[in-house]
């Protein structure tokens, strides 16, 4: 599995680039974001790790860029900005997680081992309802198809596989992200959002917001 990280603190780099490695992965380390964005093209790695605050182009604008050649590629923010506004941002990019320095090694490592372990997962999966099919990162409803990020690639799939039943909020929270946060949730509903936009063009399948609860994915 190939890393791409992103960071300019030259010790943190480092240490990050040496303990990846130790645990298997092949690491692309860069200093910044020009220099991550052409090493994202020459090496097609598996997940981004991607500081925020870098010389030359932030972690943002970075993943804005990766977006538009890759919506399927997970990426993790590392910073150690704790506002609120710059972890909505970062998540509603399309980020599959956010994590705040300071930080462990080992918490670094399980949220990568997670992150990759569900994208195998549902990759593999191919599920239809109605006349709509998730394939890997492809919704396809009739003759419409639907390039989908990763995390809404497994959002989906909760849905397909609870057809008809209420979702909790803290429910899917903990199942795609791994905990119950204020903020993960607001990047959720941002997810769910497109998600309704795209499900509007199938027939007899749509998603209800349940105030104060959660979703249902109706099929009819």
């Amino acid at each position: 599995m190939k890393i791409l990280l992103a960071e300019d603190d030259i010790d943190l780099g480092n240490v990050l680039s040496h303990f990846l490695e130790v645990s298997g992965y092949e690491v692309f380390l860069v200093r910044d974001g020009e220099e991550a964005y052409n090493s994202f093209n020459e090496y097609e790695p598996d997940i981004c790790l991607l500081d925020v605050m870098m010389p030359g182009m932030d972690g943002f604008t970075l993943a804005e860029k990766i977006r538009k050649k890759d919506g399927e590629v997970p990426i993790v923010f590392l910073t150690a900005k704790n506002q609120k506004n710059d972890r909505i941002t970062g998540l509603k990019l399309g980020a599959d997680d956010y994590i705040t320095k300071p930080f462990e090694v080992e918490e670094l490592l399980l949220r990568i081992k997670n992150i990759l372990k569900r994208s195998a997962k549902v990759n593999a999966e191919v599920l239809k309802i109605k006349d709509a099919t998730l394939s890997q990162n492809r919704l396809s409803i009739g003759n419409k198809q639907f390039r989908l990020t990763q995390k809404e690639v497994e959002l989906a799939h909760l849905l397909f596989r609870n057809k008809n039943r209420v979702l909790k909020r803290e429910d899917i929270l903990k199942e795609l992200w791994g905990e119950n946060d204020y903020f993960l949730g607001r990047s959720m509903d941002v997810f769910m959002a497109r998600l309704r936009k795209y499900f509007s063009n199938a027939d007899g399948v749509s998603i209800e917001t349940i105030r104060g609860t959660g979703y249902i994915f109706h099929v009819e």
